[in-house]
């Protein structure tokens, strides 16, 4: 492709927050629950690019024509596929788009079709546009997209925070999943995490680097869950269980496959050595409250990446036990690390005791 900007490429990332932010310098967008995708148009030649840098391409055959008759000649786009069903997002028939059978995929592009939500102009022409603030990029986005038109589409965004506050309610009844705010100042630094997004809940996406059994020993018990730190080590981090029966047992099945060879490289093989918990955190790890407990697990390959509900942490592990909101099929488990998480401020205690008076 003859662009300044040429596939692959990784997206601009977003760092979860809690509560808007109270800052004029941003613009507030919808959250959107889909895919993240780069659209690089050349000419005829269309790359639908994913964050993980696999082509969708040929998943959402759909979207090509609309493209090429609604973008510029010349681009790059970021933005976002998603798949509605009765006006409502749907994340599930989605992910059910990636299927390896052409025919099932031409069924699925005519059964749930695909839209793409556009934010971000990355190129337009012979001109690279990262370098530029993203409010200058914002402004040539919307004037090249003055006539798009389902399914491809331009987002909304306002500067006004109570406008933000009230999309915040509003627009979760149609399946969103928060905000976006990104300063107007900042330009496009790929894979870095200077956005911001507030969400209805805070959540997290976690490795998932083995499991334990149900105590009945009728299936899993609970997901053992990691995240890379900024060595790039796989750290324990927590769990996600309540599982009902019959997730316990679906579980087994979605698993299985994971274990067979899953011993030899796993980053937690040394569990069992005591010095190995004093350099890290180790699912294994010996706990005198908990006596006589078995805490055996069963180690899986670094495979899969699961999205979890989480409260709050306390020195980088999850203070509580998760619960499972999704796979993630469309993320690496390399891109799960602790700069995602919504890590509180230090405060001292004294002010906890004797709190300021307001």
């Amino acid at each position: 492709m003859a662009l300044p900007v040429v596939p692959p490429i990784k997206p601009m990332l977003a760092k979860a927050v809690a509560g808007l932010p109270d800052r004029d310098d941003v613009l507030f967008e919808p959250k959107w629950d889909g895919f993240r995708c780069i659209v690089f148009r050349d000419g005829h030649d269309i790359v639908l690019g994913s964050r993980n840098e696999r082509p969708l391409t040929r998943y959402f055959p759909e979207l090509l024509e609309p493209l090429r008759a609604m973008l510029p000649e010349h681009c790059v786009v970021d933005g976002e596929i998603i798949v509605a069903t009765d006006n409502h997002l749907d994340f599930d028939a989605l992910q059910q788009r990636i299927h390896p059978a052409e025919s099932r995929v031409q069924m699925l592009s005519e059964r749930t079709p695909a839209q793409f939500v556009a934010f971000d102009l990355l190129a337009l022409g012979n001109d690279d546009l990262r370098p530029l603030p993203f409010g200058q990029r914002r402004a040539t986005l919307e004037s090249v997209m003055t006539n798009s038109a389902p399914p491809v589409h331009l987002t909304p965004t306002t500067s006004d925070r109570v406008v933000a506050a009230e999309w915040f309610v509003a627009f979760e009844g149609a399946g969103l999943d928060g905000l976006i705010a990104k300063p107007t100042a900042d330009p496009y630094q790929e894979n870095k995490r200077t956005q911001l997004k507030i969400k209805h809940v805070r959540t997290a996406d976690a490795v998932v680097a083995g499991f334990r059994w149900h105590k009945d020993a009728r299936g899993v018990g609970s997901l053992l869950l990691g995240l890379h730190d900024e060595q790039g080590a796989l750290q324990h981090v927590g769990v996600a269980a309540s599982f009902t029966a019959e997730e316990r047992t679906r579980l087994v099945d979605e698993l299985e496959p994971l274990t067979h060879d899953a011993s030899s490289a796993h980053p937690w093989r040394s569990w069992g050595q005591a010095e190995s918990h004093e350099q890290g955190r180790m699912p294994g790890a010996p706990n005198r409250w908990s006596g006589a407990k078995d805490h055996s697990w069963v180690p899986l390959r670094i495979e899969r990446v699961v999205e979890v509900k989480y409260g709050s942490t306390l020195n980088g592990r999850f203070r509580e036990v998760t619960k499972v909101l999704r796979w993630r099929y469309d993320k690496l488990p390399i891109e799960c690390a602790f700069d995602q998480l919504d890590e509180p401020s230090p405060t001292d205690l004294r002010v906890v005791f004797d709190p300021p008076l307001t």
